[in-house]
C-alpha cells in the first residue's frame, strides 16, 4: 500500500496469519521492502496485537504513571548482575523531577522485572503485549529475511537468542516554553522497534530534511515499526535506520509502549556478502560486536565525541 506524501508507508500484514492469500503476501512484502529501503519506518496494520489489549495496557500504563512518586519508587530497579538491563521503573534523565519516565521490562520467562502492585491487571497487559510483540517481531524479521534476499532462515538463526529484548511503558511531559523534545533526534541501535502510542501523538521521522509526524491512527489500530541500525549495517545501508524524535505537546502527558527486538551483545555485526562482496559493493563499516556498539551510545549520551563521525553508528562507518 502505497503512502501519500509526507505520510509513512502503510503494510497490511493479514495475509501472513491466513497464510492463504500468497498474492496479499507479495503485496505487503514489496510494500515493506520499499518502506524499509526509504523511510526506515512503516505502519503496520492486521498485525496479529489485539487493539483491546493495546488500549487496555495503555490506559493501565497511564493509571501507573498518575500514581505519586513515592508509590512508583517501590518499583525502582534493584542491582541485578546477570541482566543486560535494569527492568523496573526511573527517569530520564536519571533523577529529575518533571522530566520523562519510563517502566522497562525484560523477557518475562528470565525473572528479573519488577512488576507495580498498582494499577490492577498491569502485570499481566505488560506480559501479554511483550509475548505478542515478540511474535511479530518474529514475523517482521522473517520477513525481512526474503525483502533481504538472504538465504531462507538466515536472520532467524543469526538472531536466535530473545533474552535482549525488551519493552518499556513510556510517560513524556507536557512540553514547556522551554522545551519541547521529550526524545531528541537519534536511531535506534537495534534490529526492530515498534510502537504503541495513545492519542496525543508526537512521533516524528526525518525523511529528506523533513519531519514526517508518525501519528496514531484510530481507524486501524496500527503499530509503528522501524528498523534499527543493525539491519542497516548488515545490509550495507540499503536497509535505513531512520533518524526520529519524540515532540512533546502543551498541557498534555504522551503515553506509549516501545519494544525493542535485539541481538545479542556478543554477536559479530558487518556487511553481509550479499550486500558487498557477492554484488562487488565495498563495505561501508568496519565490523564490531554488538555490546561495543551499546556501550558506545551510552557513552556519547553522558560524553559527546568531539569528532562529529564518532557519534552513532557513524562511528564505524568507512
Amino acid at each position: 500500500m502505497a503512502a501519500a506524501s509526507g505520510e509513512l508507508p502503510v503494510v497490511d500484514l493479514a495475509p501472513f496469519f491466513s497464510r492463504d492469500d500468497k498474492g496479499g503476501m507479495a503485496r505487503a512484502m514489496e510494500a515493506m521492502r520499499e518502506a524499509c529501503q526509504t523511510h526506515g519506518f512503516f505502519r503496520a496494520v492486521n498485525h496479529g496485537v489485539p487493539a483491546e489489549l493495546m488500549g487496555r495496557a495503555l490506559e493501565l500504563s497511564a493509571a501507573f504513571f498518575a500514581l505519586p512518586d513515592e508509590e512508583k519508587a517501590k518499583v525502582r530497579p534493584a542491582a541485578v548482575k546477570a541482566a543486560h538491563l535494569p527492568a523496573g521503573y526511573a527517569r530520564q534523565p536519571p533523577h529529575s523531577a518533571d522530566k520523562d519516565e519510563y517502566l522497562l521490562w525484560l523477557d518475562p520467562k528470565l525473572g528479573f522485572n519488577v512488576y507495580p502492585a498498582e494499577p490492577a491487571g498491569f502485570r499481566a497487559a505488560a506480559a501479554e503485549c511483550y509475548g505478542k510483540l515478540t511474535e511479530l517481531g518474529l514475523l517482521i524479521q522473517e520477513m525481512l529475511n526474503e525483502c533481504m534476499g538472504l538465504p531462507p532462515g538466515f536472520l532467524s538463526g543469526f538472531n536466535s537468542d530473545r533474552s535482549f529484548d525488551f519493552m518499556a511503558a513510556l510517560r513524556y511531559f507536557p512540553a514547556t516554553e522551554e522545551e519541547s523534545n521529550g526524545i531528541s533526534a537519534h536511531e535506534d541501535a537495534n534490529c526492530i522497534t515498534f510502537v504503541i502510542q495513545d492519542a496525543v501523538g508526537g512521533l516524528e521521522v526525518l525523511m529528506d530534511g523533513e519531519w514526517v509526524p508518525a501519528e496514531p491512527d484510530d481507524d486501524d489500530d496500527s503499530i509503528i515499526v522501524n528498523i534499527g541500525d543493525v539491519i542497516q549495517v548488515l545490509s550495507n545501508n540499503k536497509f535505513k535506520s531512520a533518524t526520529h524524535r519524540v515532540v512533546r505537546k502543551k498541557a498534555v502527558h504522551r503515553h506509549s509502549f516501545a519494544f525493542f527486538f535485539n541481538i545479542h551483545g556478543d554477536k559479530w555485526i558487518e556487511p553481509l556478502p550479499e550486500f558487498t562482496t557477492k554484488i562487488d559493493q565495498p563495505p561501508r563499516y568496519r565490523g564490531f560486536f554488538s555490546n561495543d556498539y551499546q556501550q558506545l551510545r551510552l557513552r556519547n549520551k553522558t560524553h559527546p565525541p568531539a569528532k562529529p563521525q564518532d557519534v552513532r553508528i557513524t562511528h564505524y562507518a568507512i
